[in-house]
């Protein structure tokens, strides 16, 4: 995992089918990075239902939010228009897990997930 004080790898992932959101688009602002293992299932589904509860005192800080698991674009678009997130869900599904992998949180399992892991970064 990456240490205190290490500058966050830079990323483009899909944010929705046809749109990419890079992690250099927020800068100025303090990014919350929440690594989840999967959409749909009962504790992510808990902690991105909590976060999105809780994005305005993330706002008041100028921070973003953004999930991020290895489901794909498709399945982040229908988990985040049923639980009506206003935050985006990144996919980190091609090559699978790649900003996991640069994160250090990836799991291999019986199959590849991302760990449940959150980030802070300040991007200048």
């Amino acid at each position: 995992m990456l240490e205190v004080g290490t500058k966050a790898p830079d990323f483009s992932l899909f944010a929705t089918p046809d749109q990419r959101i890079e992690l250099n688009q927020l800068k100025g602002k303090r990014v919350i990075l929440a690594f989840y293992p999967a959409d749909w299932s009962p504790v992510c589904s808990d902690q991105m239902s909590l976060y999105n509860e809780t994005l305005k005192y993330f706002h008041k800080q100028n921070a973003e939010l953004v999930g991020i698991s290895v489901d794909s674009k498709w399945s982040h678009m229908a988990f985040s228009q049923d639980r009506k997130f206003h935050f985006p869900l990144l996919a980190d599904f091609e090559p699978k897990g790649s900003v996991a992998k640069m994160y250090g949180v990836m799991m291999t399992m019986k199959v590849n997930v991302n760990g449940r892991y959150t980030f802070l970064t300040k991007r200048e």
